[in-house]
């Protein structure tokens, strides 16, 4: 595989994953310290998940430039877009409607469907990415970004685990392992890229 061509960093991977991923910290930040409430925050991560159409034409544009176009690697950008969108819809829009509404049980079991299933969807996209990848480079960039994203799940959650035992923090609900997990992946990715662009120079 040929190392990457320069391209300008703003039309970067890298540049767009961190826009993203900051965008999301900031957010949940925000919702976390109740600086904004949950209708402010949907509408704040719909806007943030627009960004993932540049990220995702950008890193198309990387894979052209360095020769490398992996159509398992185009499926799974595609995809795993396509389930994030759905899960910060879903998100917002059930706890949008928990909060307004006055609903029944069943109701309530279909709307935690709505960002449950396409959590369901990422795994699945990453499972079929890592069988039709046949560049084991790319393969192992996967799996190093994706433990990148399990160890901030770990490592934020237990220490954050603590402080709620010790009374120093509010309680934070489960759905944020997904957050804190793509923040991972997108910080991981972000210093692999850059890595490689420092042995590069």
């Amino acid at each position: 595989m040929r190392r990457d061509q320069k391209i300008p960093f703003h039309r970067s991977p890298g540049f767009w994953t961190a826009l993203l991923m900051g965008s999301i910290a900031v957010i949940a930040a925000l919702k976390l310290l109740g600086a904004i409430n949950s209708s402010t925050g949907f509408i704040l991560m719909a806007g943030a998940a627009g960004l993932m159409i540049p990220l995702y034409r950008s890193k198309l544009a990387a894979m052209r430039a360095r020769n490398v176009v992996s159509m398992a690697a185009a499926n799974y950008t595609r995809g795993m877009m396509m389930a994030a969108a759905a899960y910060l819809v879903g998100l917002g829009l059930a706890i949008s409607l928990h909060r307004n509404y006055e609903l029944t049980p069943i109701i309530r079991l279909v709307l935690a469907l709505l960002p449950a299933l396409p959590i369901v969807g990422m795994i699945a996209v990453m499972a079929q990415y890592l069988r039709d990848e046949t560049d084991e480079y790319l393969r192992h960039r996967m799996i190093m970004a994706s433990l990148g994203g399990l160890a901030a799940v770990l490592g934020i959650g237990s220490f954050w685990g603590f402080l709620e035992t010790f009374d120093l923090v509010p309680h934070a609900k489960g759905w944020w392992s997904v957050p804190v997990w793509a923040l991972g992946v997108g910080f991981t990715r972000l210093w692999m890229h850059r890595s490689d662009a420092g042995e590069g120079e």
